[in-house]
């Protein structure tokens, strides 16, 4: 059946259960590297910021408290580059996939609209533009956007992009904006990866003056805690950007009962304003990064040569041989489950998505086992 005038594609990680049995069935185990969710601990000063909130028996406020509001401007304007909040807005919610799926619907979009997104991406932009009744389309966003369709109505970046890690310039991203501002669309940019960069300097944020030039009319930047901070236990993350955008969405929210519970509040506030945690998780990353990639060429394998940041190796044959269910497959018999690419699009079908969101001892059994790949894979 038709759901909000489109069928939803089917869940793709249910297509690895047959996988996953596989991996299992090795004699030391198997070792997950699939989905990215975090294994190390929560830092103690979130804690104990949950904890000191704990006693909260009314209901909190759908945009923030003020403490929480100003930790969230003042990240922006460290971490982002955001250099007034003069027209910027922002807005607590509830972890940053449920804006992914449903910002084309809160935005009113729907039928006769295009929903555009990278052509290699986290698949959830894809069904948001579905459940609009909207038209989803994959583009090259870092393509010139003279190329691109003109009836575009909300564009999603994703930079450090999951699963490649590309990162969009300082340049292009100019570029993007000043395109999406001559034809009245949207652009939304997803960067909850944006800390966690390996080859460039930084990630550019579409908060960004140098990008925006001080204006953030039609802008709007995701952002979550779950990878930086370890949060995805605690669904914390926010939108900011054009204050005139964000305040129907905040609307939406008061009258539908999206409130981030008070507590998590307290946690998020005090992880925003906290940077030693971060860089400590991105040196464990970095660290998981090297010995990963430090095997690949035994195993036969090559990551993306514009993979930059974020929390995935993007893998291919080195040879050009073999697809991304055949390096699934034969990955699984050495007791190792990576994610195919064909998940993220029919451009990622040679490639397999490897997570660093595995624990230290997880990372060395793969390393041990993965230069057996080369003789399975034939």
């Amino acid at each position: 059946m038709a759901l909000y005038g489109g069928a939803l594609p089917d869940f793709p990680w249910d297509s690895l259960i047959p996988i996953r049995e596989r991996a299992a069935r090795h004699p030391d185990g198997a070792v997950d590297l699939t989905i990215g969710t975090p294994v190390d601990p929560v830092p103690g000063g979130v804690r104990d910021a949950l904890c000191a909130a704990s006693d909260s028996p009314g209901y909190p406020p759908t945009i923030g408290t003020p403490a929480l509001r100003e930790a969230i401007y003042d990240w922006c304007a460290r971490r982002r580059g955001a250099a007034t909040r003069d027209g910027l807005g922002v807005l607590p919610t509830i972890g940053s996939k449920e804006t992914v799926a449903l910002l084309p619907s809160l935005l009113g979009l729907g039928e006769g609209d295009v929903v555009a997104f990278p052509r290699v991406a986290y698949p959830t932009y894809d069904v948001g533009a579905r459940l609009a009744g909207a038209t989803p389309l994959p583009l090259d966003t870092a393509s010139d956007p003279a190329s691109w369709p003109a009836d575009v109505s909300l564009i999603w970046l994703n930079s450090p992009g999951n699963p490649d890690g590309h990162v969009l310039d300082l340049a292009q991203l100019r570029r993007i904006v000043a395109w999406a501002r001559d034809r009245g669309a949207v652009l939304a940019s997803d960067e909850c990866y944006a800390e966690l960069t390996w080859s460039v300097p930084e990630a550019p944020s579409l908060l960004d003056e140098r990008v925006n030039g001080g204006r953030y009319a039609g802008l709007l930047s995701l952002y979550s805690l779950s990878k930086q901070s370890n949060l995805a236990g605690y669904r914390a993350a926010f939108i900011a950007g054009d204050a005139r955008l964000i305040a129907p969405l905040t609307e939406v929210r008061k009258h539908s009962g999206f409130l981030m519970p008070a507590p998590v509040q307290a946690a998020m506030t005090w992880a925003l304003g906290d940077e030693a945690h971060v860089a400590a998780q991105k040196g464990l990353y970095r660290s998981r990064r090297e010995r990963l990639l430090g095997v690949l060429d035994r195993a036969g394998l090559v990551d993306d040569p514009l993979s930059q940041a974020g929390l995935y190796i993007w893998a291919a044959d080195a040879r050009g041989a073999a697809s991304g269910w055949d390096i699934v497959k034969a990955c699984a018999d050495l007791g190792i489950v990576v994610a195919p690419g064909d998940f993220y699009g029919p451009a990622g079908a040679d490639r397999v998505r490897i997570c660093l969101t595995a624990t230290d001892e997880a990372v060395d059994e793969a390393v041990r086992r993965l230069p057996r790949l080369p003789d399975l894979l034939g």
